[in-house]
């Protein structure tokens, strides 16, 4: 049985989840980068309950070492926003969803062509390739590896981008979003996360969500959408949150998260996951 409402509005959830599947950053890792010690304690419970555990995010995969070292996590994480995923414990990709390099180009030439001070990044699964004015924009960025110049001159021919970001140095997430996402329809799927502020978009290959990728990886294990609880606190998770059959949008998670959820849990800084955890481990 799915999530649902009664005719008197009483939301129903369904049985105990065989899977559960978490966004990352502002959902159970705070602003300093890490996961507090409540957090830890309710994913070893939930994987000592025999739960599958899968961390759902927009990270690339070089992004990934909190996991590892603050939660153990040795399985799967579905990461560029569903693009790639990646198996912790053999260190290798096992499925990845990307633009070629001739998709990419004509991509930024739609949103130039409507926000000519646009700047973008280019994911590929072996780092980033980035143009200065991205790099200018996004002043925050970690200190890493990455290739800096225009993508028709830093990439060869056979690249796959598996997210192209753009940010703009004027309009707010909501105003780019709603500018650029009618333009690229068909072309690409595009959201953000509106982490810190920025007004970031991540576009991806058509149809690449973080519930498309979730949900192979589910039935691949012969578990269904009604046994999945979910977490996730923006846009980038609505998908995820509509389609688990328990998904909770973190309390001070954007509208669009909390609008797609048929819970909500505890903000991350109050322990929220943990919190629905507990809860449900003693169901």
């Amino acid at each position: 049985m799915t999530a649902s409402r009664t005719p008197a509005g009483r939301v129903v959830r369904p049985a105990r989840p065989r899977l559960v599947a978490s966004d990352v950053d502002g959902t159970i890792m705070g602003p300093d980068g890490s996961i507090s010690a409540r957090t830890r304690a309710a994913f070893r419970s939930a994987r000592d309950a025999g739960l599958e555990v899968v961390f759902v995010t927009g990270r690339p995969i070089r992004w990934l070492g909190p996991l590892e070292e603050q939660l153990d996590h040795a399985g799967t994480v579905i990461c560029s926003n569903g693009a790639v995923a990646w198996d912790m414990s053999r260190r290798e990709v096992i499925t990845a969803e990307a633009f070629g390099l001739s998709e990419a180009l004509h991509l930024q030439a739609v949103i130039r062509a409507l926000h000519p001070e646009a700047g973008f990044s280019s994911e590929l699964v072996t780092g980033p390739h980035r143009e200065a004015e991205f790099v200018r924009l996004h002043p925050g960025l970690p200190v890493e590896a990455q290739v800096i110049g225009p993508l028709s001159s830093t990439l060869g021919p056979d690249a796959a981008v598996v997210k192209l970001l753009a940010i703009s140095p004027m309009l707010c997430a909501e105003e780019f979003h709603a500018l650029i996402a009618p333009a690229v329809t068909g072309l690409a799927h595009v959201t953000y996360s509106d982490v810190n502020r920025l007004a970031l978009l991540e576009l991806a290959v058509p149809g690449v969500t973080k519930a498309r990728t979730l949900e192979r990886h589910a039935a691949s294990l012969g578990i269904d959408a009604s046994e999945v609880i979910a977490f996730g606190d923006m846009p980038n998770d609505v998908e995820m949150l509509s389609w688990a059959g328990e998904g909770y949008a973190m309390e001070d998670g954007h509208p669009e998260a909390l609008a797609a959820a048929a819970f909500s849990a505890p903000a991350c800084a109050d322990d929220g996951v943990a919190r629905v955890l507990e809860t449900v481990l003693a169901r």
